[in-house]
């Protein structure tokens, strides 16, 4: 059994099978996400917060609109 590999969509991540850039995990510790985005990224949350409270909390539906909004 081969694997497809799609080529890399923005900030490096994988695209799906559809071409569409695989959306961030709400499950994903704020600590896992501060090594890529920096100290300051949820500044005030804990870092074993998951990211789908922090967007939220924040009131927008994806990593990149809170990226944008800071």
């Amino acid at each position: 059994m081969t694997t497809k590999h799609y080529p890399k969509g923005l900030g490096g991540r994988q695209r799906d099978a559809n071409g569409e850039i695989r959306q961030k995990r709400g499950d994903t510790l704020v600590g896992t996400l501060r090594e890529t985005y920096g100290d300051n990224f949820a500044k005030g949350t804990r870092s074993d917060a998951k990211l789908k409270t922090v967007l939220e909390r924040e009131n927008v539906g994806s990593l990149s609109q809170l990226i944008k909004k800071k």
